[in-house]
């Protein structure tokens, strides 16, 4: 359970305001505003700076705002845990989330051999892109998730799940030499948030190519509609490897990356930064990492 001062200063720090985060812990702004003092005179800095007509963290409130969340969050995470030792109680479940290529293409078979070990567990597994699981996670909404897209590691820990291939996917013709000879085709891709997205758009720019000089762009946010509208000649894409090995093995789709344009990335679990629960995270971690591998 945490101070109340550190209520009212997360309360300041998600509404930008002393009135407001006031109002939402039914107290007085005065006193939401002696807590905020209470605590700048703890820690020797000032914690909040007028911006407008609302205020917003410094420097020092930001990590402060972090580890505070981190505790909250382990705190509901406890109190889940203690409570599970009454009688006619159960263990909290396994709360994660996954990215939609490795909630459809890897934790099928993972969490049926997961299963197999802990055949008890409760399992409750959320789907999004990586921006949508990373909210997930500062919310205490999930414990820790597994993604392929980019992260803040100042705000996150992490270890390396897997090394995944990132190819390019179309019909069968003439393999291209480089990116540019890809151009005249209409791209399709996934939303904005994705982690297949955003590598993908971060690898093009290395190369001074940009999706907008394809000859057309497709959004779809469902992997298996951008697989099925490739197959129907709509147009090409890029997605990781295991994504798309059935289709491969079965020639209905190919493997078009050019020559130049190799990609590898990794698959990561993330969780927030100082948690009291880190090596139970790297713990099964590690057990899915060779779960995994005997799965390939």
């Amino acid at each position: 359970m945490l101070d109340y001062r550190i209520h009212s200063f997360l309360a300041v720090c998600h509404t930008g305001s002393y009135t407001h985060a006031a109002e939402i812990l039914h107290v007085s702004q005065p006193a939401v505003s002696q807590h905020i003092h209470q605590l700048e005179k703890y820690y020797g800095q000032t914690l909040f700076i007028k911006n407008g007509r609302g205020v917003e963290a410094t420097p020092a409130g930001l990590i402060l705002q972090q580890a505070f969340e981190t505790m909250e969050n382990d705190g509901e995470r406890l109190k889940a845990e203690i409570r599970s030792l009454l009688p006619g109680k159960t263990l909290p479940p396994l709360c994660f989330g996954c990215t939609r290529t490795i909630a459809d293409y890897v934790a099928p078979q993972l969490l049926a051999l997961h299963l197999q070990h802990y055949p008890n567990e409760q399992i409750r597994m959320h789907t999004g892109n990586t921006h949508e699981l990373v909210d997930l996670i500062d919310r205490g909404i999930i414990d820790f998730a597994l993604i392929e897209g980019p992260f803040d590691s100042s705000k996150f820990d992490s270890a390396t799940f897997s090394h995944e291939a990132f190819i390019g996917i179309g019909q069968a013709g003439k393999a291209p030499q480089t990116i540019t000879d890809l151009l005249d085709k209409h791209l399709i891709l996934r939303e904005a948030g994705s982690g297949t997205r955003e590598l993908f758009e971060r690898h093009l720019a290395a190369y001074d190519v940009h999706v907008s000089d394809f000859a057309g762009v497709i959004e779809l946010s469902s992997i298996p509609a951008i697989k099925a509208c490739v197959a129907a000649g709509t147009g090409i894409s890029f997605m990781y490897r295991v994504a798309v090995e059935k289709e491969l093995s079965l020639g209905t789709l190919v493997d078009i990356t050019p020559q130049n344009f190799a990609i590898e990335h990794n698959f990561s679990l993330i969780w927030q930064h100082g948690s009291r629960y880190n090596k139970r995270y790297l713990a099964l971690l590690t057990s899915w990492r060779e779960l995994y591998n005997n799965m390939r």
